[in-house]
């Protein structure tokens, strides 16, 4: 992708990522999508510049080369919230205006995306409330634990009685949401729009998909090496 000379659709049509971008700077990559980044910016007070940065600096390392599991759970706890809460936050408003979008626009030819758009709003609803739990309650918690190990000190109990009983209650939203996700994918035909689909019907799609493989990631990491990690640690420290 040259991001100098190729047209801002052939972009989204070879990385669906780019999208999110030109959202950012209010650039139309669906109805005139046939323009260079460099025309696109013309008659705007956008910085070219920015936009090609924002471009060229989209992550592309895979996340499966990691081990997680050597990692000490604070810097473990740190990397969830400023990697996989960041990515929710920055896509979780882009995704709600695209639904919108195709439900006013072609939502009479193709109903079935107002469900999705209802259960996506559902996700954005109880997806934000989960993270500033995380943020707020379990993380510290867990960095406390870390420090006071790291310091040989005495841990304090928390107000929740036990790391477990955070844990679990993320658990079991995460459970809810991968069902609700299960149920977006089923809906989708497993993301493949329509023969009809315009590119911003493509592009939303694409990054539904996206979206669940972050998030089951996202639950994996914790699910699977943080929490049981954490309540080992809780259990060493007593």
């Amino acid at each position: 992708m040259n991001t100098r000379t190729d047209l801002i659709g052939e972009m989204v049509a070879e990385d669906f990522r780019t999208a999110a971008v030109f959202k950012k700077y209010g650039i139309d990559f669906c109805c005139r999508g046939g323009r260079t980044i460099e025309e696109a910016c013309e008659n705007k007070t956008t910085d070219v510049n920015k936009v090609y940065n924002d471009l060229e600096n989209l992550p592309s390392q895979t996340e499966a080369s990691i081990d997680f599991k050597s990692w000490p759970l604070d810097l473990l706890s740190e990397y969830v919230e400023k990697i996989h809460h960041a990515y929710v936050e920055e896509k979780i408003p882009v995704l709600l205006a695209f639904l919108d979008k195709l439900c006013k626009v072609h939502g009479e030819r193709h109903p079935v995306l107002y469900e999705i758009n209802a259960l996506f709003n559902q996700t954005a609803q109880d997806l934000s409330a989960h993270l500033k739990k995380e943020e707020l309650i379990l993380f510290p918690f867990i960095k406390k634990m870390t420090h006071a190990k790291k310091r040989g000190i005495e841990l304090e109990v928390p107000h929740f009685g036990t790391v477990e009983n955070p844990v679990h209650m993320m658990e079991h939203e995460h459970t809810a949401e991968g069902d609700r996700f299960a149920r977006i994918a089923e809906l989708t035909n497993h993301y493949t729009p329509p023969a009809d689909a315009c590119n911003t019907y493509r592009v939303t799609y694409a990054m539904l998909e996206e979206f669940e493989n972050d998030l089951h990631t996202h639950i994996h990491i914790e699910n699977n090496i943080l929490f049981p990690k954490s309540i080992q640690l809780e259990k060493e420290l007593k």
